[in-house]
């Protein structure tokens, strides 16, 4: 039904929730004022995605329910990092390009130098950026000072002291001397330059930080290093690791989940983008507007949820669907 190619401001919500919710993401559904997906005449072709390695899965989640209401639609997808989504779109090799951060000015000003308007930026669904320790660990909260301290070389975010071992970060016993391997994204990843801007005040990472090259490939170097740490989204949580809780200055720890980052208790909560190049005023062709309006509807946001993401409000679908003219 799909190929998928293995080539592959903290956000703070000015939402007003009219659904509840619960502390537990496990628990969260979506909000039955967003409309069922309704098939329409018309709809064939292939959707080329070229971008987000933290958005690979959904993509290709969001793929496979599509092509069973179409089943001439055929989907590519290539996550090498939100870098690559930019140069993509403008260079008309990609119908979307999905980003796990918002595009910067000058990838905006690029495009727009290309076709005389700016790319529209469609969030799909919430993440929240998850620090990850082995499941062994016992630490359970870090504060983003202490965050800041493992990863980066500058302690911009205020610090006193490196934190190289786990009695730096405050372990006991056996835990005291071992060294902390870090582990982490590379630069093409825009899930780097969130945490480099978020977690670590915009300071420079230590030299010492594995990166790699996916989301997936982080957690899995965690699972199997029980003395390190890294970050990566919550969607690519496995048994073999914690996501621990933050908190921001001294204040209280903040699980990663929907109320916390909703709330702004939690720091790291950030929207999944999609970006598609739609002329002003002009509807966009029943391929890349259906398909947007699937991810925009009950189908497309039930698949948000089993991905580990959390689901956008009803009338922040609604604002969107409106934008394409769904």
């Amino acid at each position: 039904m799909y190929k998928l190619n293995l080539r592959v401001s903290a956000l703070f919500f000015a939402l007003t929730l009219l659904v509840s919710f619960s502390t537990n993401t496990e628990a969260v559904e979506v909000d039955s004022k967003i409309p069922s997906y309704s098939k329409v005449s018309g709809v064939s072709g292939n959707v080329n995605s070229v971008g987000s390695d933290t958005m690979n899965n959904l993509m290709a989640l969001w793929c496979e329910g599509f092509a069973k209401y179409y089943p001439n639609v055929k989907c590519q997808i290539e996550g090498k990092g939100s870098s690559t989504a930019p140069p993509a779109l403008i260079e008309g090799i990609s119908t979307f390009g999905p980003m796990s951060r918002a595009m910067k000015s000058k990838e905006v000003d690029a495009f727009e130098k290309a076709f005389g308007y700016k790319p529209t930026q469609m969030p799909t669904s919430i993440d929240t950026l998850a620090v990850y320790v082995n499941k062994d660990n016992p630490v359970d909260c870090m504060s983003i000072k202490q965050v800041d301290a493992v990863f980066s070389k500058n302690r911009t975010c205020g610090g006193a002291n490196d934190i190289a071992t786990w009695g730096n970060a405050g372990l006991s016993g056996q835990w005291a001397s071992k060294p902390i391997s870090v582990f982490g994204r590379n630069s093409a990843s825009g899930t780097y330059g969130y945490f480099k801007e978020k977690a670590l005040c915009k300071g420079d990472y230590k030299d010492s930080v594995k990166e790699q090259p996916g989301s997936a490939s982080v957690v899995q170097g965690i699972t199997e290093d029980a003395f390190s740490i890294g970050y990566s989204g919550i969607g690519y949580k496995t048994s073999g690791v914690k996501a621990i809780s933050l908190s921001k200055g001294d204040g209280s720890c903040a699980e990663p989940n929907l109320a916390n980052v909703v709330s702004g208790k939690y720091p790291l909560g950030r929207y999944l983008y999609l970006y598609v190049n739609k002329k002003p005023n002009q509807e966009l062709d029943p391929l890349r507007k259906e398909f947007l309006k699937y991810i925009l509807s009950q189908e497309g946001q039930k698949i948000v949820i089993k991905d580990g993401y959390l689901p956008l409000t009803a009338e922040k679908v609604s604002e969107l669907r409106a934008l394409i003219g769904g």
